[in-house]
């Protein structure tokens, strides 16, 4: 049964930056497309990046040109750079396949961004 284990979040002004990693039990990355999620308080869980088993990635309007998705296939990693972060980028953050799969929920790790 892979897991995945998300860290690196934290408190941050709006504008700062922080980096999510995504730690895989099992080889996932490389036979399936990742996504990065994200929950808000009181709103649906929305997907904000993705990376294919080739390295293809795409980006939500709204975090378009702030976040960054890569990848580290050898530790089993996948990350998300955030930059110039906002107020309404706060949430928990999750990894998954994509689509996802009720098996990889992992707890998240919470993005709180102060104005």
């Amino acid at each position: 049964q892979v897991q995945l284990v998300e860290s690196g979040g934290g408190l941050v002004q709006a504008g700062g930056s922080l980096t999510l990693s995504c730690a895989a039990s099992g080889r996932i990355f490389r036979i399936n497309t990742m996504g990065w999620y994200r929950q808000a308080p009181g709103k649906q869980r929305e997907l904000v990046a993705t990376i294919t088993p080739g390295a293809t990635k795409n980006y939500a309007d709204s975090v378009k040109g702030r976040f960054t998705t890569s990848r580290d296939i050898a530790k089993n990693i996948v990350y998300l750079q955030m930059n110039s972060l906002k107020p309404e980028d706060t949430a928990v953050y999750y990894c998954n396949s994509v689509p996802p799969s009720d098996a990889y929920w992992g707890q998240g790790t919470q993005v709180t961004v102060s104005s």
